[in-house]
């Protein structure tokens, strides 16, 4: 199947309140659509500096914006969307062979990402042309 931008979806993750503080648990394969194998976050961004720039051939990501708020442009070598994550309970699913842009971050704004595969740098799709290549089957 071939990656669009329509297969990246918002998910609403589970979220336990409580007087003292929310909690939300995330279970791979369950919460999300695949099993989650690596964790890493962003922060501490620059104003006005972008991150990502990228796609990845297998990966599959989940992208939270666990303090702050910052906008994901998600690219598929046809069409393109900007999602702005701002809730902690809230995640972006990246599919693969999507290019995405990562930007507009707020002040103390923290990324969160739950990844389906440590980090393989052969993975990576870090030059446009390469990835519309990719996607185009070139």
């Amino acid at each position: 199947m071939k990656s669009s931008i329509f297969n990246c979806n918002v998910l609403e993750l589970p979220k336990i309140h409580n007087r003292a503080g929310n909690i939300t648990p995330v279970h791979g394969n369950n919460d999300i659509p695949f099993p989650v194998e690596r964790v890493y976050y962003l922060y501490d961004v620059p104003g006005g500096e972008t991150r990502g720039g990228h796609a990845h051939k297998k990966l599959h990501q989940l992208i939270v914006a666990a303090s702050g708020s910052f906008d994901v442009t998600l690219d598929d070598g046809k069409n393109k969307k900007t999602v702005t994550l701002n809730r902690p309970n809230y995640g972006l699913y990246v599919c693969p062979g999507i290019w995405r842009d990562l930007s507009n971050f707020s002040s103390g704004a923290v990324l969160l990402v739950l990844a389906s595969a440590k980090y393989d740098e052969n993975d990576y799709l870090r030059e446009y042309k390469s990835f519309l290549e990719f996607v185009n089957g070139l």
